[in-house]
């Protein structure tokens, strides 16, 4: 807990390296409000969802802070997908001025560095970018690291590099121009009380529910774990649902309305919908990866296992007794709110502006 909340002082107070100007070099701008243009790059490849609702929901916030936030969407899936989006990208910025450009996830930044803008580069590393993406699931975990390479190689051609939990940061080598900085969660949209939805989503009211809402077709996510137990847990009348892919509407009203999350993945950074169970006061069980443990550990309503089957069962079954649950809490207290993210995110764009 200790080191979880020094890092979020560490991100709201005193930035390091080049971000630690921000509130000496800044003051000016601030006080005029200047409006910002920012180009949000990131995949547009999602099924049923336009753009990923974590990026999505940081540009939102950003409404707040005087940011116009403008979406060019990806289309296309690898490094030879992503490329082929350039010249697009190039007939796209032609007649347009932007202030920032922010990528998300390293192939996005690729795409933005081999444009030729002539914005400042904003790079934000989502995990599987630094982690290399799984392919094999076995005693020997086997990862395809193309990705973690070509987000080694980008580095010296952004402006700026912002990671999501201290594991993502250890694959950053330019560590003067990189913060981390957790996604936030919009505490208005998950308002905590636990109002059931169960007749609008096609539930059975006062029946118990366990959810998963990975991929269940992502080796890294997991959901074979999970799926393992549904036998076990229908003896008790527990149900496993796996609603994937849903619009972040329904991700809404399903937290508010069943009774534990399963995140079961291999690797993640800063997993968001984690932070969304406890802004929902959802119960919830999940795996030691990323910043996990430093978010949840000590948290009514909250467990955290290994990659065990039995530890897995054990642990839904004792977050289902708890009475209580205080995921909102701890929210609040380590500054996740979407809001306090985004004034932490212009901090960044107008240091880097003022340059």
């Amino acid at each position: 807990m200790k080191h979880f909340l020094n890092e979020q002082n560490l991100i709201g107070d005193q930035l390091p390296s080049s971000s630690t100007k921000i509130n000496s070099d800044t003051t000016k701008v601030e006080n005029k409000e200047e409006l910002l243009e920012v180009l949000f790059v990131s995949s547009g490849n999602m099924k049923k969802i336009d753009i990923a609702p974590f990026i999505k929901v940081q540009g939102e916030s950003l409404k707040s802070e005087n940011i116009n936030v403008t979406y060019f969407k990806i289309r296309g899936k690898g490094i030879l997908g992503y490329l082929k989006n350039i010249s697009e990208l190039r007939r796209f910025l032609k007649n347009r001025k932007f202030d920032l450009i922010h990528a998300h996830f390293t192939l996005s930044a690729w795409v933005v560095v081999l444009s030729l803008p002539k914005s400042p580069i904003v790079l934000s590393i989502m995990g599987t970018d630094a982690f290399g993406r799984l392919k094999k699931f076995s005693k020997v975990k086997i990862y395809n690291k193309y990705l973690t390479l070509l987000t080694i190689m980008i580095q010296p051609f952004v402006s700026f590099i912002i990671t999501k939990s201290p594991n993502i940061e250890r694959h950053v080598w330019l560590k003067n121009k990189s913060i981390i900085l957790p996604n936030g969660v919009n505490l208005k949209k998950f308002d905590g009380k636990r109002v059931s939805y169960a007749k609008e989503l096609g539930l059975i009211p006062d029946k118990k529910y366990v959810l998963f809402l990975g991929n269940p077709k992502d080796i890294n996510k997991n959901f074979r774990l999970l799926e393992g137990l549904r036998e076990k847990l229908k003896q008790s009348d527990i149900e496993i649902i796996n609603p994937y892919p849903v619009s972040h509407e329904v991700v809404v009203k399903l937290l508010s309305t069943v009774d534990v999350l399963v995140m079961c993945s291999v690797k993640e950074g800063s997993p968001n919908v984690v932070k969304e169970a406890l802004a929902s006061n959802c119960k919830g069980v999940f795996t030691d990866v990323g910043d996990v443990r430093n978010i949840v550990e000590g948290v009514k309503g909250y467990a955290i296992i290994n990659l065990n089957k039995t530890e897995l069962e054990n642990a839904i079954y004792k977050v289902m007794e708890m009475d209580s649950c205080y995921g909102r809490d701890k929210i609040k207290a380590v500054d996740l709110d979407s809001n306090i993210v985004a004034k932490k995110i212009r901090k960044i764009y107008i240091n880097l502006l003022n340059k």
